[in-house]
């Protein structure tokens, strides 16, 4: 059986990837292929209540404790969902994925980018996402689209200059990784966004 692919969605909060990955399924779907969606953190049942802790506005917790947290569960999506579902040639869709730790935890938090790379390493081994869609957006721009949609959860409370440095680290790891991660500006309206989304994925399609 022909393995799967992994496509992760990026980008500041705000950014639109829900928007984009209803969007992303449907064509996918289109083409034929079996589609997992899942998120980060999350995925799985330690995940989601991973992710509940996580995203408590009321939680304290310190830098590192964070990011062991955010690798725990996502040890367990990758063990639970996301490598079965690749060995039985789905495409898996995920809301996020390590490149968020490196944004967040190290671009947010200011924690050694060091120290993760040593957990991705241990957590993921050599896997990575065969195609990684940032939706990149100015912080005003992300803020603007939290604060009309929902109450703020611990990281979407956070203020601007923690945004600024999260979108730097994403725009520093798209660089480092320009073959993976593929820039979208997402502050364009929602037809030239979702026409780029697609112009993006077709290749990855025609290779099957």
């Amino acid at each position: 059986m022909k393995q799967g692919k992994f496509i992760t969605l990026e980008g500041i909060d705000g950014a639109g990837k829900s928007t984009q990955l209803a969007w992303i399924v449907e064509l996918l779907q289109d083409a034929g292929k079996p589609v997992v969606v899942t998120r980060e953190p999350g995925g799985t049942t330690l995940g989601e209540q991973l992710r509940a802790l996580l995203l408590n506005k009321t939680m304290i917790m310190h830098a590192e404790t964070e990011a062991l947290l955010m690798f725990a569960a996502r040890r367990e999506h990758l063990d639970k969902v996301i490598l079965p579902a690749l060995t039985q040639g789905q495409w898996v869709i995920s809301d996020r994925f390590t490149d968020a730790s490196f944004a967040y935890q190290s671009g947010g938090r200011g924690l050694d980018s060091g120290k993760l790379a040593i957990l991705e390493h241990w957590v993921q081994g050599d896997l990575q996402p065969d195609l990684t869609l940032y939706f990149d957006v100015p912080v005003e721009v992300g803020q603007q689209r939290v604060y009309q949609s929902k109450s703020k959860d611990r990281f979407e409370k956070e203020q601007a200059d923690f945004f600024q440095r999260v979108r730097a680290a994403y725009q520093d790891r798209a660089k480092q990784f320009p073959e993976r991660i593929r820039i979208i500006d997402s502050s364009r309206s929602l037809a030239d966004v979702n026409a780029a989304v697609e112009q993006t994925l077709q290749p990855l399609l025609s290779h099957e």
